[in-house]
């Protein structure tokens, strides 16, 4: 008896230690949302293309990546392909940069389950959208959370993408979340209104981290301390650069790299409105290199788009050959 009772008390103080260690941990700076690299036609994810894209991302002296957000098709990831994505993310990296995992859910019980697998496989971080279609009540998010962080105890990204999960979150129920559950210590704030950055740190008293979503200038700006962006993954010395740029208030020359950022924005928006990121980030890797398969239905693929995708492209190309020319001046 009195040898399980030892037992017991060893693995509650280690899982506090581990709880404590992994809250001190912090996140910063840009952390690209990778595409998930697949094999011809979609069929399965290609290993080898990921771990090159993830060896890009080292080279580039980025501090983090986020696996299986919406750059990253999550919707379309079977829940064996998933394990293989995060366990190969993990190790492959192997402490070099931080990996966070995109385990969100509209059922609770399965947003659960990825949250605790990605812990298990040794995520330093999950971003979680609250529930989406189903325009959530703040109660019902509240609930969501709870349910994940009763099951994990490394840090959470709350993703607030009110375009895509159909609620917008306040600042004052992140603040709230922050403070009912210490796992809540970050968000992606992409609502489109900037001086939610503000709003969410005071609300929150501090104890939400602001990663920008969007305007990431004014965001740095108003007190965010990182950028969630898909352009890791093509652009990603220069998605790197402007966060380095930003933490040291160089505000001139980061709008520099902001200016090439937008231009690109538009390009791909004037052709693939909604999705776009998903088609062409991967179009766009490819162009430079690493070649990581087409995007899985229903969103439209690169290849259908024949030549005005490939016209865009040679745009999009001579818009990066441009930014990537300045970036040593900088």
């Amino acid at each position: 008896m009195i040898t399980k009772r030892c037992e017991y008390r060893s693995t509650v103080f280690e899982r506090r230690d581990s709880m404590r260690s992994s809250m001190s941990e912090e996140f910063r700076g840009s952390y690209g949302v990778l595409v998930t690299p697949f094999t011809e036609g979609g069929k399965s994810v290609d290993v080898d293309a990921l771990k090159r894209l993830l060896d890009w991302q080292l080279a580039s002296k980025s501090p983090g990546v986020i696996m299986l957000g919406t750059t990253g098709e999550f919707l379309t990831i079977a829940d064996d392909e998933r394990r293989l994505i995060v366990d190969t993310t993990v190790k492959h990296m192997a402490g070099r940069a931080k990996v966070l995992v995109g385990t969100m859910n509209a059922y609770t019980p399965h947003a659960v389950r990825y949250s605790a697998e990605a812990q298990e496989l040794g995520a330093d971080g999950l971003m979680i959208l609250p529930p989406y279609y189903y325009t959530p009540t703040h109660d019902e998010i509240h609930g969501y959370y709870k349910a994940i962080c009763a099951k994990v105890s490394i840090p959470i990204m709350v993703y607030n993408n009110p375009f895509t999960s159909n609620v917008d979150m306040p600042a004052r129920l992140i603040g709230k979340l922050a403070r009912d559950f210490q796992q809540i210590r970050y968000i992606k704030e992409a609502s489109k209104d900037v001086a939610r950055v503000k709003d969410v740190i005071e609300e929150s008293d501090g104890l939400v981290k602001v990663f920008a979503g969007e305007r990431v200038v004014e965001s740095y700006m108003l007190g965010a301390t990182g950028y969630v962006n898909p352009y890791a993954n093509y652009i990603p010395e220069a998605s790197t650069l402007i966060c380095e740029l930003l933490a040291k208030k160089e505000y001139a020359k980061a709008e520099r790299i902001a200016s090439y950022i937008n231009r690109i924005d538009h390009t791909i928006a004037e052709g693939h409105p909604l999705y776009g990121h998903q088609c062409y980030s991967k179009a766009l890797a490819a162009a430079r290199g690493y070649p990581v398969g087409d995007v899985r239905p229903p969103i439209t693929t690169y290849a259908s788009l024949g030549a005005e995708g490939k016209s865009r492209l040679a745009t999009l190309m001579a818009m990066i050959d441009e930014l990537n020319a300045i970036l040593p001046s900088l």
